[in-house]
């Protein structure tokens, strides 16, 4: 009787969120795009596709990896950014970073927030700035004692005190938020903000680029299929006081758990105990966040349980890192359910878990999301009390980054046979197109401008063959790139696609 009541509440859940959304959502027939760049991680712009395929890209790992280790006295035997921060500051042209390390009894009861700058973001120092008490006095970086440090520049405050912002855990007390006048000193702000549940421990935030509100991403019990799972909910606020109810964001389907025996068998060399089939299941740890210009892209972190550690109240498994995506920061959508960050290969140092920081970043042309690396499983001895000798050793955590050239996560790709893609009726603000693409020898990306029917718009030819790769190529049709008439027509767009890659559009303005 107890499991067919958790299975209605997930089912109600689930149907009270759609039914939600289905019931006060605005409807649309013309997407409109304004002047940002559309990606193809959701289909929601695409309206037909023939000879296409759709392939996520994992991100290329930093060959300098891991950046940054536990090399320091305070720190303790590994360092992650899992929940933690890099940001640019424009104004002393550094990255900062907030990081977690477990701490060294010498200097601290218990771990807590690192702080670290870097010119390049490759190559880290970590200042004696440490704010917090130390046990034998010397100098150390630990600017607070909690967990899962999502921090903010806020360039818009005008209180000075308050010009940093960070969302984090106290383990006592719950889902917190601080604020500081120069990311050392913090003070507290709402405690706590979220309610918590017995799974809270993880908490994620990012700014979202259109809006401007800041969204929380909490991880929180939700009962799936019978059992109570590891969920993330999300929360938003304008202001960073006042935050809105907290609503499912992701969890578990049943995709989720039949994939789950494939990543455990990847995970099998550094697994540590025998799989229990009746315990096998997918949950949610945290997420990490991309706000790019048309939707937000989620890093979610997948824990694959593959037993119960013999013994503890905790489970065995791998955590890797996968995608998804939103638009209204209501509904999630997740198309693709392979890693965007490999997991390392046996003994490498991010063999067993990876777990992204709170916020991906724009640098140049490039997308960098730092995240921590273990080469060690959920349910490791060491974790649990046993092995203690060997933490620190032969087992530990650190810090490396995985990149995506800009707008890369996902692409439309046709074979040497050629393909075609359509668009749903678009609406747009900008003056010309440019497409993000990629074609191989004799391949090329050609588009055409037709109308809701299919029909080609008679003042306008096909374009000029994209041929090679290029992230900003403005498209022409027939000599004529200006669309300043077209705008707010609808129009469609047809990709003609053969030996090619297309990873996103936009209608850019003449000004930019």
């Amino acid at each position: 009787m107890f499991r067919v009541r958790i299975f209605v509440a997930a089912a109600c859940c689930v149907t009270l969120h759609c039914s939600s959304d289905a019931t006060y959502g605005q409807q649309q027939t013309v997407l409109d795009v304004g002047s940002q760049s559309q990606l193809f991680v959701d289909q929601q712009a695409v309206y037909e596709a023939r000879g296409i395929s759709f392939t996520p890209h994992a991100a290329r790992k930093h060959p300098a990896n891991p950046l940054v280790t536990a090399d320091q006295p305070w720190e303790g035997w590994y360092v992650t950014a899992f929940g933690g921060t890099v940001l640019f500051d424009p104004t002393e042209k550094q990255f900062k970073m907030w990081y977690r390390a477990p701490g060294n009894p010498e200097y601290f009861e218990h771990g807590g927030i690192c702080y670290a700058v870097s010119r390049d973001g490759l190559h880290w120092e970590k200042p004696h700035v440490g704010t917090i008490e130390v046990r034998n006095g010397k100098p150390h970086n630990v600017v607070s004692p909690w967990l899962s440090p999502s921090v903010f520049l806020d360039a818009d405050e005008q209180e000075p005190t308050r010009r940093y912002k960070m969302v984090c855990f106290d383990k006592n007390r719950g889902y917190m938020t601080q604020y500081s006048a120069d990311g050392l000193h913090w003070t507290e702000g709402r405690v706590p903000f979220l309610p918590i549940s017995y799974v809270d421990d993880v908490i994620s935030a990012f700014r979202d680029r259109r809006t401007g509100q800041f969204v929380a991403l909490p991880k929180m019990s939700t009962p799936v299929f019978g059992r109570l799972r590891r969920s993330i909910y999300s929360s938003t606020s304008f202001d960073f006081e006042h935050w809105s109810k907290i609503e499912p964001a992701l969890f578990a389907d049943r995709r989720d758990d039949l994939g789950s025996l494939a990543r455990i068998e990847r995970a099998r060399p550094v697994l540590n105990y025998p799989d229990n089939e009746n315990v096998i299941r997918t949950e949610f740890y945290g997420s990490g966040a991309y706000a790019a210009e048309s939707c937000v892209i989620g890093f979610p972190w997948v824990f694959t349980i593959s037993t119960n550690v013999p013994g503890k109240r905790n489970q065995e498994g791998p955590i890797e890192v996968q995608l998804a995506v939103t638009r209204d920061l209501e509904r999630w959508e997740r198309p693709f359910r392979t890693p965007v960050i490999a997991p390392g290969g046996p003994n490498e140092w991010d063999c067993g878990m990876i777990l992204t920081a709170s916020q991906a970043l724009d640098v140049g042309d490039e997308v960098w999301m730092y995240y921590g690396g273990t080469n060690y499983t959920h349910g490791a001895p060491i974790l649990y009390g046993d092995r203690l000798d060997e933490r620190g050793t032969t087992y530990t955590g650190s810090i490396g980054l995985a990149v995506w050239q800009r707008d890369r996560f996902v692409s439309a790709d046709a074979s040497s046979d050629g393909g075609t893609l359509t668009t749903v009726p678009l609406k747009f603000s900008g003056d010309y197109l440019e497409i993000n693409g990629r074609t191989q020898p004799g391949g090329e990306i050609r588009v055409e401008l037709v109308d809701a029917g299919g029909r080609a718009l008679a003042d306008f030819e096909p374009s000029v063959s994209l041929n090679g790769d290029e992230l900003r190529h403005r498209v022409v049709f027939g000599g004529q790139g200006d669309l300043r008439s077209l705008q707010g027509r609808t129009v469609c767009l047809r990709f003609h696609l053969r030996t090619a890659e297309l990873f996103a559009f936009a209608f850019r303005d003449a000004a930019e």
